[in-house]
């Protein structure tokens, strides 16, 4: 019982350490392309805990000329 709950406490510390490597990422590459984050772009960024967005956002940031082109999600409707 007490090892499940030391695993589960594991992988949680090392999703959130992945979220806030991913999000300080974002943040990175949105400023060395000189793109202006608003602060409240900044707090949803910051708030963001899913990697897997997280890392679309992050791979969009590298050719974004907007935080719009990185945050914004297509459509679903087929």
């Amino acid at each position: 019982m007490v090892q499940g709950t030391f695993t589960q406490a594991r992988k949680m510390g090392r999703d959130e350490g992945e979220a806030a490597a991913r999000v300080r990422d974002v943040l990175t590459v949105l400023r060395v392309r000189g793109i202006i984050v608003s602060d409240a772009d900044r707090e949803r960024i910051l708030a963001e805990e899913d990697p897997a967005r997280l890392g679309r956002w992050l791979e969009r940031a590298i050719l974004a000329t907007s935080v719009a082109d990185v945050m914004d999600e297509p459509s679903r409707a087929a």
